[in-house]
């Protein structure tokens, strides 16, 4: 007992210094249980007792409930900003193809979502890798018809990340949930994704709102199985 009191009292001495001295920048994200593990040669519940004293010296927050993440190539993706930037943190090389800006009503989905407006802004894209140009996702945004996103299909997106005009708008994405199933891609898609129709892709849905409770946005993504992976935490 004695050697593993040890051990994760060594793991929280070096995160707190690297925390305290700005190394872990507040609000950032540690590394998940797996990949301490590995940094320290140690086991996950050496790893969970350091968070633990971590928790209570105050210098890191858990967030339960956090429940399921999504994985690109294994690597465990922070997707609440887009995947731009989820795929950017971890030097993943994709290009956005823009395909279509366009203002629509969906009586449908603003039912779903508990909406008095049915109109909102529609941003259709593809995903791929840099190099092999292999689509991984065909995307489509739903957002509200807010100042700064309004006139998004006069000017165009250009080079500018959607997520970046939706922070110019006020759209700050603070809470959410996000669902996840699996279907067979149709004719259309399949054309976009590069693809046979039938084939089977990840059909997500996240739907963020801000703080106060407020509608920021609703994606729908067919994400390509080879790539990404649905992972569950529980315990």
């Amino acid at each position: 007992m004695t050697g593993v009191r040890l051990k994760h009292q060594r793991i929280t001495e070096v995160l707190a210094k690297e925390i305290r001295g700005g190394r872990l920048p507040a609000g950032e994200q540690l590394p998940g249980e797996h990949a301490l593990a590995q940094r320290f040669g140690v086991s996950r519940t050496t790893v969970r007792a350091a968070l633990a004293e971590l928790c209570e010296a105050g210098l890191i927050a858990t967030r339960t409930g956090k429940g399921s993440y999504v994985l690109f190539d294994g690597r465990p993706l922070d997707d609440h900003l887009g995947w731009a930037h989820a795929l950017a943190g971890h030097g993943i090389d994709a290009h956005v193809r823009t395909l279509s800006v366009r203002e629509l009503r969906d009586d449908e989905l603003a039912t779903q979502l508990a909406l008095k407006e049915a109109r909102f802004m529609c941003v259709e894209r593809i995903r791929e890798l840099a190099g092999d140009e292999v689509v991984v996702s065909y995307e489509r945004s739903f957002l509200p018809l807010v100042p700064g996103v309004r006139d998004l299909p006069s000017r165009g997106l250009g080079l500018e990340s959607l997520t970046d005009v939706m922070l110019r708008a006020g759209l700050r994405p603070d809470h959410g949930e996000q669902r996840v199933s699996g279907r067979r891609i149709d004719g259309r898609e399949a054309e976009l994704l590069r693809r046979e129709p039938g084939d089977w892709f990840l059909d997500t849905r996240r739907t963020s709102r801000a703080a106060d409770g407020s509608f920021v946005e609703h994606v729908v993504s067919l994400l390509d199985p080879d790539h990404f992976q649905l992972t569950l935490e529980f315990g």
